[in-house]
This record gives structure tokens, sequence and C-alpha cells, in this order.
């Protein structure tokens, strides 16, 4: 089956700190070098796109020879960080902007939301807005009004639908873009993380929709979520992109796998997190036999060394652990087992443990707090950790039964283990 998409060394390339190309002297370089036929001097340059980074440069690759292929009925999801050119991609694919380098070859209509309220005008009713924005798509005034009541039923908003889209949430938005957008019955459907605006309700309203487009209809579907459940259970194929370029191509499940463990496994951390009145100096997670990928039927243990500059009359000390899509589970603090929190300048380690059998097998992510409540948080995101856990095949469901009073204590676990001082 032939390609109903096809990007071939696409990139995209933008400057840095200022609007268009930044001075006349590089306009008149890039149009030397056009009068002679020979490629832009500015292509020869720019950095990799890593936000954490200062630049040194004025250009920066957004996108670096991005080469995929989509065929039709397939659903691509488009994964990676914040930052790591997902909507750029997005964009050069539905023709908002076009490529620095390369080319994308479609075949059918491409239907696109990238953003809430795209192609809407406050101004007008969402009746009038679905008029508007359909013919944007490239729908025909008779075939929008076939699909009116179809549209305006599947975006809930029949009580608004004649009032000004100005007055309409974000979620009302959304909802009823995507509506216009599903009901064109594009050949290729673009969507960004914008469903993330919209309930729990629509949400499984709006993926339902794109699994009938896919499977029954035969359409093509670009999905971009930072909700891995979401991407999980919807797309066939994924794509990882790091720092503006491919890291991977495959199936779903292989891609989230490679996306999950280079995103939230790190199990130790040491360094610097904090100022000099409070900062949190390591950060482990282990157990008995390894470091890493533990088994559900041993304790696990979790780490924190910290240093106080000063006497601290009222300190939270403590984890936050939560699943690999970010939704909290456990919070853990040394607070919930003392009657004060009065502690006095030093080094100290503070260590939980989390006993056998307590969580499921799968990703988690470890925060840690240091901070003084309602004033201020010593600690950042560059110290959270991660582990995972995976079951353990050499015990059958007797031993889970023989320790199932410690699901008992999930809410209100006691796994606090020590606070020492060190000096």
């Amino acid at each position: 089956m032939s390609a109903i998409l096809k990007a071939e060394n696409i990139s995209k390339q933008y400057r840095l700190g200022t609007v268009g190309t930044g001075t006349i002297g590089d306009d008149l370089k890039r149009w030397w070098y056009a009068v002679q036929g020979k490629e832009d001097p500015f292509l020869k340059v720019g950095e990799v796109n890593d936000r954490s980074s200062f630049a040194t440069t004025d250009y920066i690759w957004a996108l670096k020879d991005i080469n995929f292929e989509v065929k039709p009925g397939e659903v691509l999801g488009i994964i990676g960080k914040n930052g790591a050119g997902k909507s750029t991609l997005l964009k050069l694919l539905s023709r908002v902007t076009s490529p620095t380098t390369g080319t994308i070859k479609t075949k059918g209509r491409i239907a696109s939301l990238l953003e809430v309220g795209t192609g809407f005008h406050g101004e007008l009713t969402g009746r009038e807005n679905i008029f508007m924005n359909g013919a944007v798509l490239g729908m025909t005034k008779t075939e929008i009004r076939t699909k009116l009541d179809e549209i305006i039923a599947f975006s809930g908003c029949e009580k608004y639908i004649d009032t000004p889209v100005k007055r309409y949430s974000s979620g009302m938005t959304v909802r009823l873009g995507f509506a216009v957008a599903a009901h064109l019955e594009p050949e290729i459907l673009v969507v960004d993380e914008v469903l993330a605006v919209g309930d729990a309700e629509f949400q499984k309203k709006a993926i339902g929709k794109m699994q009938d487009l896919s499977t029954g209809q035969g359409r093509t579907v670009l999905f971009v979520s930072h909700n891995m459940s979401s991407v999980r259970s919807l797309c066939t194929r994924g794509l990882l992109l790091e720092n503006g370029e491919t890291t991977l191509i495959g199936s779903v499940d292989e891609v989230l796998n490679v996306y999950l463990k280079s995103d939230f496994r790190r199990n130790s951390w040491s360094g610097e997190d904090g100022d000099g009145s409070m900062k949190l100096l390591k950060a482990e997670i282990s157990s008995e036999n390894r470091v890493e990928f533990f088994k559900n039927t041993e304790p696990i243990q979790i780490l924190m060394k910290f240093e106080l500059g000063e006497n601290f009359s009222d300190i939270v000390v403590g984890v936050a652990i939560s699943s690999s899509v970010g939704n909290p589970l456990i919070g853990l603090l040394y607070n919930d087992y003392n009657e004060y929190s009065k502690i006095e300048a030093g080094t100290y380690q503070v260590s939980f443990v989390i006993p056998p059998c307590s969580l499921a097998t799968g990703d988690y992510e470890v925060e840690f707090n240091l901070s003084i409540p309602y004033v201020k948080k010593f600690t950042t995101e560059k110290s959270s950790l991660s582990f995972s856990i995976s079951a353990d095949s050499s015990f059958g469901n007797k031993f889970f039964l023989q320790n199932n009073q410690n699901f008992n204590s999930v809410l209100r676990p006691n796994w606090f283990k020590s606070l020492s001082k060190i000096n």
C-alpha cells in the first residue's frame, strides 16, 4: 500500500531573538547566493534544539532531517519532551509554515487542530464559525449543511451554538473545533495536544471518533499528546522526537517503552538542588539486590541527603510518588511520623522503605520535597528520580495473599524508616 503522507529530509531553521532573518546583511547574502544558484549559506550553521542550554549561535534547528511515511488507516503517535519539535512538525505537515529544507508529499485533504480556537472568530456565533471553519478546511456549503446537526450534537454545545464564540470556555471552543475537523472526513487528520483542554468525557468521545476514522473509514490520524495511555490505546505506530531529531520510529509499544525509559529512568542523583539555607545533596532509590528494575516482592528504599544552613522550626521533608504519566499516588513525609518539625542546621539523611507488594508493576516517578509550607519550595524537577517495578514470577498468588496487609496501608503508608544527622 502506497503512503498517503511522506516526509523526506525535512528540516526547519529559526533565528533566535529576532523576527525574520534579522539583518539587511543576512538578506543580501541570501539573495546573492540565490542569484548564483548556491545553497542558503545559513543552512550550514545552527545548533541542535536543546532548550536546556544557552545558545552560542543566532540560528537553531527546530527540526533536522526528519524522514517517515504514513499509510492510509494508520494512526501515528508523535511523542517527545516539551520543545522536542512535535508542534513544529505538525505545522509543517499542515502547511501552516513551510520547511527550510526537504519535501512533504500528501494525498487528499488535511484537517488540522493545532491550537484552541484555531480559525474561529470571537465575534461570530458557534453556528457561523462552523460554516467559516468548515470552508477554511475545504468543505463546501452543502457538505456543512448536511453535517451541521451532527457537528453540533458531537460538540455538545447545542445550548450555546447561537452565542458568540468569545463567550465560550477553552473547552467548549476545542469541542467545536474538533467536531468540525472530524466531520470534514479528511484523508489526514492532524491533532495536537489541544484535546487535553477538554474534559474526560469529551476526550473519550474524541479518541473514539479518531479510532472510528482510522479503523472504520480508513482515514489517517497524526496525534500528539503527553497522555501516554491515550497514545497507547489509539495509535498503531509511534515517532519519538528528541531535540528536533528522530530517535525512533516503530510500533507504539516499542516507542513508548523507549521514551518512558529515557525520559524517566534515573535511580540516583547527586549535586545541589536548593540554596544556602536548604538544599538537597543526594537522592537514591535502591533495593537489596539491584538499583533499578525492582521486583514487586522486594522492599525498595528511598534515600535523601540534605543540608540546612540554619535552624528551622517549620520544615517539610519527604517524597511524592507518581505514575509514569504524572498522576500522583502517594506522599511520604518525615513530618507525618513526628510531632514536631524543628531541625537544627547541619547535614542529614532520611530514608523511606516501600514494603513488598505495595505498588503494582509499572513505571513510577519520585519528586523530592524540601520546603517551608506556604513560603518556599527549595527542590526542583532536576533532582527527581524514577524506577520500574516488574512481577516476580518465582512467587505465586499465595505470596501476595499472605502479604496483602501492605495494600491496606497504601493510603496512609507507615513507610518512614529513619532520620539521622551526619554532621
